[in-house]
């Protein structure tokens, strides 16, 4: 089984290159094999993510931006669940970003954002992100060509400010088949535990297929940073999925090596009466 070194080099995005998402498999067989194996290697990530965030949060001295993006189906509210679950929840938040309201709309589009960054101890998990204003926005044409055009250096300097303050950023691209999106929207019309999932506005976005994959490769090559450089994960296989990220999660806060604080005191010094 490959150590998250190797899976992260295999999905990662060097800065400004330019990628044919048809030419990327949703498989990725090489990476993880065995699903029993996988499955295994995921629960014993999830114990050690907890214990690193537990880390992390008693330092509270850095971050973590977990960011998932994906287009409808592929998987994130389920590597959430599968990466995540066991993460106490302390120390852990997730933020859907939906349609912006009213309020958001007043400001930038990048207010909302930063008001959901992570503090100094926590992790965030954005379900969606701000890629939402350079995916749909540029699909749909919410906003003119030359300010969507503007809005990928502006998201970098974002970053950037983000990473130069002690938030570490991990940008996952979920990347699935449009045969496997088909078998999971007919999945939620189903099954009836599913039907709540149900949103007949990802049919239209279904017919845009090829102008999101579009969407997508321009948001990779222009995104995708030293400082922040997406991953994209093969996505298919919900199992694998889950190996790879909670692999690159895993490694990437031992690399950091949180470490709970020292005292000018000493337990022995006190007593409980």
């Amino acid at each position: 089984m490959p150590d998250w070194k190797t899976i992260d080099d295999a999905v990662r995005v060097a800065p400004g290159a330019k990628v044919k998402i048809a030419d990327l498999d949703t498989l990725r067989p090489e990476l993880f094999e065995d699903k029993k194996e996988a499955e295994k290697l995921v629960a014993e990530h999830a114990v050690a993510i907890n214990t690193l965030q537990d880390r992390l949060f008693a330092e509270r001295k850095r971050a973590l931006l977990v960011i998932l993006q994906g287009i409808d189906t592929s998987g994130k509210d389920g590597t959430v669940r599968g990466v995540f679950n066991d993460t106490g929840p302390l120390g852990v938040n997730v933020t859907p970003f939906g349609r912006p309201t009213e309020e958001e709309l007043a400001h930038d589009y990048l207010w909302r954002v930063h008001a959901a960054a992570p503090k100094k101890g926590f992790i965030r998990i954005f379900n969606r992100s701000h890629y939402e204003d350079v995916l749909v926005g540029r699909v749909r044409k919410l906003a003119p060509a030359d300010a969507i055009d503007a809005r990928y250096d502006q998201i970098n300097a974002f970053e950037k400010h983000l990473v130069e303050n002690d938030v570490t950023i991990l940008k996952f691209m979920l990347h699935i088949s449009k045969d496997e999106q088909k078998k999971r929207l007919q999945e939620r019309l189903d099954a009836p535990e599913k039907n709540w999932k149900w949103n007949a506005g990802d049919l239209e976005d279904r017919k845009l297929w090829g102008e999101f994959q579009t969407a997508y490769e321009i948001m990779l090559r222009r995104t995708s940073t030293a400082h922040a450089p997406w991953r994209v994960i093969p996505a298919d296989k919900k199992w694998r999925r889950n190996a790879v990220i909670a692999s690159i999660v895993r490694g990437t806060l031992e690399e950091l090596d949180p470490q709970y604080p020292t005292f000018d005191w000493k337990p022995t010094d006190f007593t409980i009466e």
